[in-house]
């Protein structure tokens, strides 16, 4: 009996010890997949990802963050190991797996050089960041239309919009998660309070911006009197004296299209941790000074020290920081000044409508692209448009063209029209009503163009000839 109890104990020691099985296929976790998936892989799309590649010892023999730029290939045209090519199969924009693939779908006897040696197991933690196929067109989702749509945009439109453009999916809000919250809270972040508190601050893909424990001190603000991006004012409220807090800010609620130069990206993302230290309850809103009593029925004679029935005081400037005012893109609808998958999602659209656009890089900004073959994701929302002229001209009569169209032009009777005369025509025609020019472009550069039209020798001046040869000939959009 102890002999046997004996062989099953070594029987055990020796499972314990055996070398791992090898793998037959690959093996998936998951560690994170987003909420919502538009689009999964499938054989054939392109994709763009980040990676790190380790040994099983947790070795690292290879990384894209390293390089400082994505991994972007066809998936399933023999482009990739072949475990590779099965793990990005079924995965969703913004999620992650972590990937082990066996010898034999990877580098197999060869190894790879000096990197990869024979029978090599490989891990690899894989992000995927964009998906497209040459297939695909642009996805345009409206979620707001206005009840009364009278007119919707047609090409040669000048139109006027908002947008937040990024090249994952963002958040419409700031997106606000307590990590620790006091038991006793007696007082919570207000408006007009003044706060003390620390902050790590990062980008969506976990690239570090900045931090107020490197420096050793607090950020202190006054909550309210845009001192700190429309974000972190949104994150900071109701907030109590050592609560800790994770902050995720879409661009149009922290620095927008422009960023920060050298330090944050154009609409990026940003992900804060923060944490309140101090705060001291603020004034009622627009006071600078209050009373904590009832103020002196003889005040003036209070502060007139010196009796001379006057009270002297240095004046204070108090300077506000004022909040950006925020612009509209203005472009022509159909005039290439946008790329092609925006001109396709504004079209047909009405003034205060909403729309998401996923834009694929072919009708992006393609392999050259900011990054490279990134698929686009635009929220745009109309704010002003303004009806354009039929396809090809840039100026038209709204009314009647006068029988003496020359004679009207030739402001001092002198037989010939100068260009600052046709160009005080062609305004007055414009302001009166009587005329448009193209909505969008330079009005100066049009009436150049058309004057340059009109004068067929060039020498600076047209003559009746000149114009009547001119109306003479197939119509122009000019006159």
């Amino acid at each position: 009996m102890h002999g046997m109890i004996y062989l099953a104990v070594l029987v055990a020691f020796a499972a314990c010890d055996a070398p791992p099985v090898p793998l037959d296929d690959i093996v998936i976790e998951k560690t994170f997949v987003p909420e919502q998936c538009g689009r999964a892989v499938k054989v054939g799309d392109y994709v763009r990802y980040h990676y790190n590649g380790m040994f099983p010892d947790g070795k690292k023999f290879d990384s894209s963050y390293d390089r400082g730029s994505t991994y972007n290939v066809y998936v399933g045209k023999k482009q990739l190991i072949e475990g590779m090519d099965r793990a990005l199969v079924g995965m969703c924009v913004n999620e992650r797996r972590l990937v082990t693939i066996p010898p034999q779908l990877a580098y197999g006897k060869e190894g790879y050089g000096d990197v990869i040696p024979s029978d090599a197991i490989l891990n690899f933690d894989v992000l995927l960041l964009d998906v497209w196929n040459a297939d695909d067109g642009v996805q345009s989702e409206t979620y707001y239309t206005p009840e009364n749509c009278s007119r919707k945009v047609e090409v040669s439109d000048y139109v006027r919009y908002h947008y937040n453009g990024t090249c994952t999916k963002i958040p419409d809000t700031v997106v606000i998660t307590t990590n620790y919250k006091p038991e006793v809270c007696e007082t919570l972040a207000k408006k007009g309070d003044f706060v003390k508190y620390h902050y790590n601050a990062s980008l969506m893909d976990g690239s570090f911006i900045d931090s107020t424990y490197n420096y050793g001190k607090t950020y202190n603000i006054v909550l309210g009197a845009n001192q700190v991006v429309p974000g972190m004012e949104e994150g900071l409220k109701e907030m109590c004296v050592g609560e800790r807090r994770h902050l995720v800010i879409p661009p149009h609620l922290g620095y927008g299209e422009r960023g920060v130069d050298g330090e944050v990206p154009a609409s990026a993302v940003l992900v804060f941790d923060i944490e309140m230290i101090e705060m001291e309850a603020g004034l009622p809103d627009g006071y600078m000074f209050i009373w904590n009593e009832e103020v002196s029925a003889d005040l003036f004679t209070e502060m007139d020290a010196d009796k001379d029935l006057q009270v002297l005081a240095s004046e204070v400037l108090i300077t506000a920081k004022s909040r950006p005012q925020l612009h509209t893109y203005n472009i022509v609808l159909g005039a290439n000044q946008v790329v092609p998958g925006m001109e396709e999602g504004l079209k047909e659209m009405c003034v205060g409508e909403r729309r998401h656009l996923v834009i694929p890089p072919h009708l992006g900004y393609g392999e050259r692209g900011v990054p490279a073959s990134a698929v686009l994701v635009f929220d745009i929302e109309m704010i002003e448009m303004e009806a354009g002229l039929p396809d090809g001209y840039m100026f038209i009569w709204n009314e009647e063209v006068s029988a003496d169209l020359f004679t009207e032009m030739d402001a001092d009777k002198d037989l010939q029209v100068l260009a600052s005369e046709f160009s005080d025509y062609i305004l007055r025609q414009v302001n009166e009503g009587k005329g448009r020019l193209a909505p969008g472009f330079n009005a100066n550069l049009i009436i150049e163009n058309m004057f340059s039209n009109q004068d067929r020798n060039g020498d600076g001046k047209i003559t009746e000839e000149e114009f009547k040869l001119k109306a003479d000939e197939t119509p122009h959009d000019e006159l």
